[in-house]
């Protein structure tokens, strides 16, 4: 029986791929071909900027001249192969100094005859062989004649820098094979696939064969007349096709620039939390709630940190599920400091505002209004405490930019732990001073966290770099810290836990920081539940501020932990973001909602 979790990812994930492969190397667009490149309205510059590998020239023969165009209709006498190739690579090869690419990457044009090659062949060596720099033996550009090729027992009447475009179905000698440039097929040979969903097992079969055969011969292997949208690249890449058709220049390009951000191989795995759910769906009094908000998590980041942990997750564990409009009261896309704002006071209000309503008066977050029933407090952060997020539960300022007045905020609100970076906003102003005065102990190292007692401030940019970068166990430490601290309590304690560079890794479209930033929240969620089931009386909710990245994923194995995303913008997205809730009154938190009824439920149930 598929789970709620589940039900919920496959909604809205396309993930469009060859199941029976997964990538072995590094693609780039040295394996991209420009397919018909003289209809590009550049023709050869424009894949040429784009660093493709391969190029292709229909071309046709004359009158004595060789005209690029795939119909002799469409033949002009101002678009010779001469003038739109030939010349092109000379100057590129005169400008790079003798090289094609300035980074000496070799380049393959591709001509297609399409006038029989008696007629067009002595042309072609005529023209090409004239710069032996270029075209020769050991020229900068690679030859491949393709269409109306010679018969295979003729290939040794021709110079050997000129090659010849194979095809499967032909029993080469090994003599011929060393005229051979590379063997292609059209698609339409092995599959009818229009590029969606996946190819069916026995047309894959046979196009396994197809790049099996090609690639024991020692021939890189070409694909035509595909499906030209991003799932079929990504299937041609899993396929180990050596170079991607495209019509779409710089589409093909973006996608396979972006290929060593776009795919993640986990190889730390974390056993996740087996709860008992203890009062999980009952409505039985809550004395604790622990708040943690994945920042920029939508629900791609959820399913990309549930593959690359093998399937697995703490937060897929959680049964009562619900969806948040993020929304802000100027804007229909939200940044941070709204829909931290929101989910921190019950209102909405603009963008980049912290804590104060949409005309800038100051709003009471969470932890001063549940200090007036002797409620304590908490807030931890991956990040800067003056970022927009935890800013918002103690802040009032109408911009996330004036973190030095923010930091200042902190003063009026003190909630009982501040734990984060942004040291230097409250060092420049002397702030650590009078929290000592009013009894605060102040750590700087995080190595200061088993020592410090609450009320405390703990402020350590050096901790709070990515995971990557070495924060360890940062989250989870803090949390038990926290609830270790505050848990003897007699009203109860409120926290809040920020994930704050899932949205760093959402930004710069980066699909390890993504995974590594939700498999290190995910470790948090999992102590916040072990605590609510030892408890008996914590509710734990988890959800987002907003969606960061427009993730899709393309592919994903959860066997090995692989995963594969495309992002569709570095910014925030409109996407409703999915809340997840675990322990007493958890219930409460189904159905789909306002950002602003977070904070209405959590203080329904802390002022009972």
């Amino acid at each position: 029986m598929i789970s709620r979790f589940h039900f919920f990812c496959l909604t809205v994930f396309l993930i469009s791929r060859f199941s029976f492969a997964q990538p072995t190397g590094l693609y780039t667009t040295a394996q991209a071909h420009s397919h018909n490149d003289y209809a590009q309205n550049i023709p050869f510059l424009a894949a040429y900027y784009a660093n493709f590998g391969s190029i292709e020239a229909d071309v046709h023969a004359y009158r004595g001249q060789l005209y690029v165009a795939h119909d002799s209709s469409d033949v002009d006498n101002s678009r010779t192969l001469e003038r739109l190739y030939i010349q092109p690579i000379l100057q590129k090869m005169q400008e790079q100094g003798g090289k094609i690419y300035k980074d000496g990457a070799p380049l393959q044009l591709l001509i297609d005859l399409k006038t029989p090659a008696s007629q067009t062949l002595p042309l072609l060596i005529k023209q090409l062989g004239a710069y032996p720099a270029a075209f020769g033996v050991n020229g900068q550009v690679r030859v491949v004649v393709s269409g109306t090729i010679p018969a295979p027992d003729q290939f040794n009447n021709f110079p050997d820098w000129l090659l010849f475009d194979g095809r499967p179905d032909v029993n080469y000698t090994a003599d011929q094979l060393k005229h051979i440039g590379l063997i292609s097929q059209s698609f339409l040979a092995f599959s009818r696939w229009n590029g969606k969903g996946l190819v069916v097992k026995k047309e894959a079969e046979k196009l396994q064969a197809f790049v099996r055969n090609g690639h024991q011969l020692g021939k890189k292997i070409r694909l035509w007349a595909t499906p030209d949208n991003i799932n079929t690249w990504k299937a041609l890449v899993n396929l180990g096709v050596d170079y991607i058709n495209t019509d779409q220049i710089s589409g093909l390009a973006e996608f396979l620039n972006s290929r060593p951000t776009a795919e993640f191989q986990s190889t730390d795995f974390h056993a996740v939390y087996e709860p008992i759910y203890r009062n999980n769906d009952a409505r039985s009094r809550v004395r604790n709630v622990i708040l943690l908000i994945g920042d920029g998590m939508g629900l791609a980041q959820i399913y990309t940190g549930l593959t690359a942990n093998r399937g697995n997750l703490n937060l897929a564990k959680m049964l009562n599920i619900g969806f948040s409009k993020t929304s802000a009261a100027d804007t229909y896309i939200t940044d941070s400091a709204a829909g931290a704002t929101a989910m921190a006071t019950g209102q909405k209000t603009n963008n980049r505002a912290i804590g104060v309503d949409s005309l800038n008066r100051p709003l009471l977050a969470l932890p001063a209004q549940l200090k007036k029933y002797g409620i304590k407090s908490g807030l931890i952060t991956a990040g800067s405490v003056t970022d927009a997020t935890p800013a918002a539960f103690y802040a009032h300022q109408p911009d996330r930019s004036f973190e030095q007045e923010i930091a200042t905020d902190f003063l009026a609100t003190k909630p009982d732990i501040l734990i984060g970076g942004g040291l230097r906003y409250f060092k420049d102003q002397h702030l650590l001073d009078s929290l000592r005065k009013d009894g605060y102990r102040v750590g700087e190292q995080f190595s200061d966290l088993t020592q410090l007692k609450a009320p405390f401030v703990l402020l350590d940019d050096k901790a709070v770099v990515s995971i990557d970068k070495g924060r360890g166990n940062f989250l989870t430490n803090s949390l038990q810290k926290v609830v270790a601290e505050l848990k003897g309590n007699q009203a109860g304690f409120f926290m809040m836990v920020e994930g704050a560079q899932i949205d760093y890794g959402g930004h710069v479209n980066n699909m390890s920081y993504v995974a590594r930033e939700m498999l290190d929240f995910d470790k948090a969620i999992g102590e916040a539940m072990r605590f609510a089931d030892a408890d008996g009386q914590t509710l734990v909710i988890v959800t987002a501020d907003h969606e960061t990245g427009g993730l899709t994923l393309l592919d994903g194995n959860l066997k090995k932990g692989y995963v594969d995303g495309h992002f569709s913008t570095n910014d925030h997205t409109g996407v409703m973001v999915p809340v997840f809730a675990y322990g007493p009154h958890s219930l409460d938190f189904r159905g789909v909602y306002e950002n602003t009824d977070i904070y209405q439920k959590i203080m329904a149930v802390l002022k009972k």
